[in-house]
This record gives C-alpha cells, structure tokens and sequence, in this order.
C-alpha cells in the first residue's frame, strides 16, 4: 500500500502542524509556513507517515485480518536505503547527477515520497511510482544558490531553484529542512530538504537530492531484506502508474506510464530483453534484467486519430541540439525526462494518471484528471484533449475542470510498436452540462468528474473508475465507478465547439475528435460515493472478483486552514468519533473492504 501524501498530517499533531510554536496555516496537500524550525517529532512522524507499506492479510471464512506478525510485514520510507540503477552504458553518468553528502558515489538514495499509482511486473515485485515529489524541497533565504544548469532542470519539475527572498516570512514546503534535531547525529535527515549549495561541492550538501526523486521504485514484497531500486531506465518524473502490457514470450515488454501534472506526458519504457516466464519469481534480479536496459518513448497524438512514440535519445538532434536545456549524455535525457519530451513535440496532456490495461483486448487507457483555463482554453486544445469550457453553472472552474479517459491500441497489439491508434473512452461531466460538454452523455446515475484511478477486473473485464475531484464537489463527493469497456474505434468521430471567456472575452473554436460509444446507465454506473474532502483511489481485488479492496484517502481535509486543537473545521469526521481510531472526531485514511452479500462475484 502507498502512503502517498501529508494531506492529512495536520491531523497527527494536537493544535496541527505548526511552527515555532505558531499553528499553521494549510493549503491543499503542503504547507505554508513561518519560517521559524519545524518540532522535531511532528516532522518525524511526517516524514514515517510517507512511503510504502508491505502487510500480509488472512482470510477465516469471509472475514479479513490483518497478520501482525508476519514476516512480509515491513514499510518503506523515506528513509530507507534505495540502489540508483540504470542502463549500463549510462550508469555512472545517471549516479553522478546522485552525489550528495549522504553517499557522494550516487550509487544509493535515501527512501521514496509521494507514491500515488502503482504497478505490477510480470515477475511479481511492486512499482511504487514517486508523483508530485518536487515541493517537498526548499531553499531558504539567505541560502547559496546553485548553478544555472540545476536552476533551469530544477524549474521544469517544480523544485524551488533560488533562495527566498530576504523579505520572505514564509515557505511553500512541510518545513522538514527547518528542524533543529536534539541529536546532531541525526541533522542530515532533516538538512537533506534543504536543496541549496551550502558546500564547496556536490558531495558536501543535499543540492543533488532533488534528482534522487521522480523515478519508479521496485520493491520485492516477498523478499523482505531485499533493497528497492530505483529504475532511471524508465525515466525522471511525476510518475503516476507503470502498467505492463500482456508479456508476451519472447517479446520486450512495454510499461506505460503519466506524469501527473497539467501539460504534461504520456511514456512508454520498452525492454531490451524479450520475456521469459520463467523469471517468474526472479525477484529484483529480474527487475535489474528487464528494467535497466531499454528505449523510453513519448506520445504524441495526431489529430486524425493516430499517434507515434518518439524514442527519447540524445542521438536525435531535436534533443542533443534543445535551446532550453543542454543535455550532456543520455544520463541527462533520463534524468531530466520533462525537457526531452518538450524538445521533441510530445503532447501536453490534460494532467495524465493512472494508467490501466484492459486484459482481453490489450488496449490502454489513461485517466486524464483535468486541466484549467491558464493550460487549457479554446485555442490550445488538440484532439486529445479536445474541451475547454467553464463550468456552464458558473461553481467550479473553467479549461476541462471534468477530465476525460483517453485509450489507445498498439500497432499489431507489439510492445515494440512505434505508432497506435486512439479514441476518448469517456468524458466526464455534470449530467445537465450541455451537450458539447456532457459528449458521452452523462446521467444522474452516472455523472462524474476528475477521473484518477483506473483498474480492470481480470474475473468481470469491469474498467473501475475512481475519481479526485474538486469541480463537482458542489453536488456530490469523489467516488467508484463501473463501466463496461468497448474498444478502440466503437464510437466516432464529433465536432466539439468551445466557448470559455479568456482575459475577459468570449472566445470559441472548434476541434474535431474521436470518441467511443455512449455507455449509457446499463454499462456505466456509479458504485460508491465517498466521504467529503477524500480521494477514492488504489482499489485493487483477489483474483476471483470476490473481494475489492478500495483506500479512502484523506477524508476531511482542511479547508482553508487550521484553527487550534478544538477548532480544527473538518469537512467529515469519517470513518468514526470512536477512541478506537485515533483522537476523538479526527478522520483518518483506510482501506474498506467489499464483498457482496451472497459472496459471489462483484459487478455481475
């Protein structure tokens, strides 16, 4: 399981997170804060609160239990030790973009932080995917900058690149850097977030501990003193899902990855290796055999419904000849993915996230959450991402505040294919949206918004839907959906005309784009609704579809900011008030568990 962010962490503490003594003020999932120290115990229980959990559960009769004392039980955190891995030819060029005090070889990093959406090889191990990692870093005032090179890298990925200003009184960040630790042994568990030259060199300071970040982490559940990996074959970014394609013997496999950001990407990593079942079981031995050797590959989305991989090499002069960013090696392709992608054209997606394969046909869809009026208007939108409207009830935003799912169909169904066909599975909307809007024709019994998680049932061939949103709040909470997949090319092809008002003006254009068949009631339903202020995310199932395992994460986030220990204003108190489950009245995240009445399988 995923602990993917601190949304929640000013629950842990008794007036909340706080600063010198003075309560924080919260904004979304990160802080805003004086620039006073952070208390050492609440930025440890923070940083422990992050990472990947590893549990053993049971089952007696129709009950599940949780095996305290198993083995397997163990967490990965940001503070365990991580092998850096990569292309041979390229390896000691990636790790030293991973010198830091800590180990000024590169050769490890220290843990993994905001895992969001998740994969799983063929072999067996679990892909922790590090998402929207960058905040967590700081530089503060009065602090060394680092050279132009790092600023213009850092800038892409969000990292903070300059010091504060002088002026400043506060920092966009958890404030870890800040702590002062009662024993100074313990100083550069803290002094790691703070990402500014302070030594005479690389290997002095935590400068580079930002590149240590954005990569997927292989973890071997079944091997519990094994050391995770971190695969920079597969590129730096905010990973959101590694979905492995059906293997197929003596063929590379190919993962399909988002990076979970506005304007941002999809990838494809393919092996050089060609697959062999009997590495079933190979363990992180063949983690190291199909994931540090291979191509990485970017999307591009025509708009007659075709699209092309561009193979991500320095070779291609697009890339070794980029203005932006000057690229040394293939190392710094890798590392700095989000410039390589831009030097070669890709397409801006509207904020890609999990990815999912749908097993009986090998087509795959990708959650495209939302985009807003500063990325997405009437003039930028491509056939892939093809609205940009506001809100026609004037609530909730404007650009595509409903998101969409995208899925395509490689080329003779290969993992090393170059080119694929693609159309939009399903729109999401307010059902009384107006008809340019609601495209696939959304209902009450099935109207959505910010489409995130997605997961295909290997028993029922079910696409799960699960949302995080925040355009349709103000009708109904995120929640669970079940729809009945078609294929790529069942639908059509629509005009879509937009008309959203951009700096004060109306403006309205057309795009032209291809969508799949209208589900309707019968083949997309809504499942569950969760409570306010949560994310529905990481449903997973035993593999005879009787059980779901679905996390409600972050339930009751804070909005807009903390008050004292008795005022905390909560947007729900789920899932109790019980002194079983924390402080009376705070919410907590948990994993709940569904099963059907007569045990039989779930959605049919």
């Amino acid at each position: 399981m995923n602990h993917e962010s601190s949304a929640d962490a000013h629950f842990f503490h008794t007036a909340g997170q706080t600063s010198n003594g003075v309560t924080g003020e919260k904004f979304d999932q990160f802080g805003t804060w004086n620039l006073g120290t952070r208390p050492e115990l609440e930025a440890i229980k923070e940083i422990n609160h992050h990472g990947v959990s590893i549990v053993e559960l049971t089952k007696t009769g129709t009950t599940w239990g949780y095996k305290l004392d198993s083995s397997f039980n163990r967490r990965v955190n940001p503070n365990t030790a991580v092998n850096i891995t990569g292309p041979a030819a390229h390896l000691a060029a990636i790790k030293s973009f991973m010198v830091t005090k800590w180990d000024p070889t590169g050769s490890k990093s220290r843990g993994t932080l905001n895992n969001c959406g998740h994969g799983k090889t063929p072999w067996g191990t679990y892909l922790a995917c590090e998402e929207n990692w960058a905040v967590y870093f700081a530089m503060p005032k009065s602090s060394n900058a680092v050279d132009a090179k790092t600023i213009t890298s850092r800038a892409r990925y969000g990292v903070q690149s300059v010091p504060l200003a002088s002026t400043a009184t506060v920092s966009s960040t958890q404030g870890w850097h800040t702590v002062v630790p009662a024993v100074a042994a313990d100083a550069d568990k803290f002094s790691r977030w703070n990402v500014s030259a302070v030594g005479a060199t690389a290997a002095d300071d935590f400068r580079n501990e930002p590149n240590t970040f954005g990569f997927n982490v292989e973890i071997d559940p079944l091997s519990p003193t094994s050391t995770p990996a971190k695969r920079a074959a597969m590129g730096r970014f905010a990973h959101e899902a590694a979905v492995c394609g059906i293997p197929k013997a003596g063929s590379p496999l190919a993962f399909y990855m988002g990076c979970d950001s506005r304007n941002e990407y999809i990838y494809k990593f393919v092996s050089t290796a060609n697959w062999d079942a009997a590495d079933v079981g190979g363990g992180m031995a063949a983690g190291d055999k199909y994931l540090n050797e291979g191509k990485l590959y970017v999307a591009k989305f025509n708009d007659d419904g075709s699209g092309v991989w561009l193979e991500m090499n320095i070779s291609n002069p697009a890339i070794s000849g980029y203005a932006t960013y000057a690229f040394a090696n293939q190392a710094d392709v890798l590392v700095n993915a989000r410039h390589a992608a831009d030097a070669l054209g890709a397409t801006k997606m509207d904020r890609p996230e999990w990815g999912a394969l749908n097993y009986k046909t090998g087509e795959i869809y990708f959650a495209l959450t939302n985009n807003n009026a500063t990325n997405r208007t009437p003039t930028t939108v491509n056939a892939a991402n093809p609205r940009a409207f506001t809100d026609p009830d004037g609530n909730k935003g404007s650009g595509n505040p409903n998101g969409h799912i995208i899925r395509f169909k490689e080329t003779d169904s290969a993992s090393t294919a170059t080119a694929f066909r693609w159309d939009i599975f399903l729109f999401g909307s307010e059902e009384d949206h107006p008809a340019d809007v609601n495209l696939s024709g959304l209902t009450a019994k099935n109207s959505f918004s910010s489409p995130d998680g997605l997961w295909f049932s290997k028993a029922t061939g079910i696409c799960w839907i699960q949302t995080d949103d925040g355009a349709f709040t103000d009708e109904t909470n995120c929640m669970l959906l079940a729809a009945v997949p078609g294929t790529v090319g069942d639908g059509k092809k629509v005009t879509v005309t937009n008309t959203m008002t951009v700096a004060g003006a109306p403006v309205t254009a057309t795009k032209e784009t291809f969508i799949g068949t209208a589900l309707g009631e019968a083949n997309l339903r809504r499942f569950l609704v969760a409570p306010k202020g949560s994310e529905v995310t990481g449903l997973t199932e035993t593999p005879d579809g009787k059980t779901l395992f679905v996390n409600i994460q972050h339930p009751g986030e804070l909005t807009p900011k903390l008050g004292t220990a008795s005022a905390f204003t909560y947007q729900s108190q789920w899932p109790g008030t019980g002194p079983a489950y924390g402080p009376a009245g705070r919410p907590r995240s948990a994993t709940i568990v569904i099963t059907k009445d007569d045990g039989g399988v779930i959605g049919l």
